[in-house]
C-alpha cells in the first residue's frame, strides 16, 4: 500500500521482500489443486472497513457476507442459543467504569475475585487468546474495551478469490507506476545517516536511497539481532528499539483440514447436536484446538482450526504432524468419532505455524498499556530518513487486521511525501 502510494506520487520506489512472494500474512493458497482460494493467513474482512472495501470496489473484486451459525460445544453438549460469554453485560459495565488502564488480567482479578465468576474469567481469557492472540497479563483493558464495544457482528465478509486477489491488484498498480520488487531479498543490515540509507541483504547486495520504510511484522522487529530475518541498524536507534519491545505481538497456529465430505453435516452429528449443523459458521469449544470454522456460506468440506495466544506460543516448536494429531483428537472429542476414522476421511491438510515462521514470528499486534506511547515514537521518522509502517502502528477499532496494515501503509507514505515534496 505504501509502495503504491509513493510510486503513484512519482517517487522512485524499490521493494525488498524477504519471501519468494508478496503479501506477508496475506497468503491465499491457490496453487494446490486440493485447496482452492483457501486462506493460510488473513481471511475475513471484519466489518465495513473503508480502505479495504474501497480497494476491492475499485478493483472490481467481489466480496460477500460471511454468514453462518455460531455453535458451541461445552460440557459434552452442542448449543447455538447464545451464552458464549457468561455475564457479558456485567463485564462490559465494569469495563466502562474503569478510569485507569490496567492489564485485562489485573482487571479480572480486581473486579471479579474468587470463584463466583470463574466461568466469566475463563471465557475472557479464552477470547483474548483466541481473537486477539494476546497475553492477558500484558493486554490493555482500555484497548480491549474499545475493540469489544466496536464489534459489528453483522458485517463480516469473505473475498471471492481470497485476499490474494487484492494483493495481485496492488502489485500490478505498483508495477504500472514504475515500482520494482525484488523477491527473496532478506535485508540483514541497515546503515544510515540523515538523508542516506543503505540496506544490505544476506547475500551482500547493497541498495541505497534517501529514505527507507521498514514494513516488517512486529515479531521480526522484536527478534534478537542474530535471529533469521532480523535486521540490525547501524548506528542503533535505542529509543525505537525500546518502543518496539513494549508493544504486544501474539502467537498463532492455523490448521486447514479438507475431508472427503463435510461429516459435521451428516445424520450422526445431527443426532448428537439435536439439530443440523449444515449452516454452521463457527464452532467454539474447550478443546486443545478450541476454535473451528467452515467456509460458510460456501458449501465446503474444509474445516479451519485456530489456536492463538499463549497456548499457540507453547506449541511454537511442535512438529506439524503432532499438531495435526492433536487437531484430529480435538475434533474426535467434539464429534465422537475415532481419530483414525477422521484421518481416513482426510483428503488434504495444511498447517501454518506463523509463530515459527522467521519472517513473521507471530500473528498480529495487540495493545499493551505502553503501546500508545510506543506508537507515537515509531510514527516519528528517524532524521526524516527511516520510517516505520505496519498493522501494529494502527490506532483504532480494527486493530490486528488487513485494514490496519493498509491504513498504516497509506499514512506512512503521506508522511514521506510531505517531507520530500
Amino acid at each position: 500500500m505504501a509502495a503504491c502510494s509513493l510510486a503513484k506520487a512519482g517517487k522512485k520506489v524499490t521493494v525488498l521482500e524477504a519471501r519468494d512472494r508478496c503479501g506477508g500474512r496475506i497468503y491465499t493458497l491457490d496453487s494446490d489443486p486440493r485447496f482452492k482460494a483457501v486462506e493460510l493467513g488473513a481471511e475475513f474482512v471484519h466489518g465495513d472497513l473503508p480502505i479495504t472495501l474501497k480497494l476491492l470496489n475499485e478493483a472490481g473484486i467481489p466480496y460477500y457476507a460471511a454468514m453462518g451459525e455460531m455453535w458451541q460445544y461445552k460440557n459434552g453438549q452442542f448449543g447455538n442459543d447464545g451464552g458464549f460469554m457468561p455475564d457479558w453485560f456485567l463485564l462490559m459495565a465494569r469495563l466502562e467504569k474503569l478510569e485507569n488502564d490496567t492489564s485485562i488480567e489485573e482487571f479480572l482479578q480486581t473486579e471479579f475475585p474468587g470463584d463466583e465468576y470463574y466461568d466469566l474469567k475463563k471465557a475472557v481469557r479464552r477470547f483474548a487468546h483466541g481473537y486477539d492472540t494476546a497475553e492477558t497479563q500484558r493486554a490493555s483493558a482500555f484497548a480491549l474495551r474499545r475493540e469489544w464495544t466496536s464489534e459489528d457482528d453483522d458485517s463480516q465478509y469473505r473475498i471471492k478469490g481470497g485476499y490474494g486477489a487484492m494483493m495481485d491488484c496492488l502489485e500490478d498498480d505498483f508495477a504500472k507506476a514504475g515500482g520494482l520488487i525484488h523477491l527473496s531479498s532478506v535485508v540483514k543490515d541497515i546503515y544510515w545517516q540523515p538523508g542516506n540509507v543503505k540496506a544490505i541483504t544476506r547475500e551482500g547486495t547493497v541498495y541505497e536511497a534517501g529514505q527507507i520504510l521498514i514494513a516488517m511484522p512486529l515479531g521480526v522487529l522484536q527478534a534478537d539481532d542474530r535471529a533469521k530475518g532480523a535486521i540490525t541498524f547501524h548506528p542503533p536507534i535505542p529509543e525505537y528499539k525500546d518502543a518496539i519491545k513494549l508493544m504486544g505481538f501474539g502467537a498463532i497456529i492455523k490448521i486447514l483440514l479438507e475431508f472427503d465430505e463435510p461429516f459435521w453435516e451428516d445424520e450422526l452429528t445431527t443426532a448428537l447436536a439435536g439439530k443440523s449443523l449444515k449452516n454452521m459458521g463457527f464452532l467454539l469449544s474447550g478443546e486443545e484446538i478450541p476454535t473451528w470454522w467452515t467456509q460458510a456460506p460456501k458449501h465446503s468440506s474444509v474445516l479451519t482450526g485456530w489456536l492463538g495466544g499463549p497456548p499457540a506460543m507453547e506449541k511454537k516448536d511442535m512438529p506439524a504432524d503432532e499438531i495435526l494429531r492433536r487437531s484430529l483428537q480435538a475434533l474426535s472429542n467434539i464429534f465422537k468419532r475415532d481419530p483414525e476414522e477422521l484421518r481416513d476421511k482426510l483428503v488434504a491438510h495444511y498447517i501454518i505455524n506463523w509463530t515459527s515462521e522467521p519472517f513473521t514470528r507471530g500473528s498480529y499486534a495487540y495493545d499493551t498499556m505502553e503501546a500508545p506511547a510506543s506508537r507515537e515514537v515509531l510514527k516519528t521518522p528517524v532524521s526524516n530518513t527511516i520510517f516505520f509502517a505496519g498493522e501494529y502502528l494502527y490506532d483504532g477499532p480494527a486493530m490486528g487486521t488487513v485494514e490496519a496494515a493498509l491504513t498504516s501503509g497509506e499514512d506512512a507514505a503521506k508522511r514521506m511525501i510531505d517531507l520530500i515534496s
